[in-house]
C-alpha cells in the first residue's frame, strides 16, 4: 500500500503561487501514475492533473492549462504541483492521489490511494 503526503498548501493572494509537493513514504512510487484532484466546499472532488508513472505523459484540468505544471521526481519519491496566477476559485483543499500502472488518469474512480489534503486558500 502507497501512502502518500502533501505539503506546500497556505494562504496566497490573487495572482500568487504556491508549489505543492507529495511524497511517498516508502517504495513503490515509481510504479504508479500520479495525479491532483481538489474539492472546494460544498463541491465534488474534481480532477486537477496526473502524471505518468515515468513522467513522460501529463494531462491538465481545463482550468489548470497554463498556469499548473505538474512534475515528478521518481527518485525521491515526490510529485509536484507548480500553481501560478492563483484565482479565488483554487481555492480548495489538494488531494494527492495516486494510480497503480503507467498511464495518467482523470477520474476519482481509477484512483488506488489518496493522501490526507493540504489545504490552499487563495484571498486577499
Amino acid at each position: 500500500q502507497l501512502q502518500v503526503v502533501e505539503s506546500g498548501g497556505g494562504l496566497v493572494q490573487p495572482g500568487g503561487s504556491l508549489r505543492l509537493a507529495c511524497a511517498a513514504s516508502q517504495l513503490g512510487f515509481s510504479d504508479h501514475a500520479m495525479g491532483w484532484f481538489r474539492q472546494a466546499p460544498g463541491k465534488e472532488r474534481e480532477f486537477v492533473a496526473s502524471i505518468s508513472r515515468s513522467g513522460f505523459t501529463t494531462t491538465y484540468a481545463r482550468f489548470a492549462g497554463g498556469r499548473f505544471a505538474i512534475s515528478r521526481d521518481n527518485s525521491e519519491s515526490t510529485m509536484y504541483l507548480q500553481m501560478n496566477s492563483l484565482k479565488l476559485e483554487d481555492t480548495a483543499v489538494y488531494y494527492c492521489a495516486a494510480k497503480v500502472g503507467e498511464g495518467v488518469f482523470l477520474d476519482t474512480t481509477e484512483v488506488d490511494y489518496w493522501g490526507q489534503g493540504t489545504q490552499v486558500t487563495v484571498s486577499s
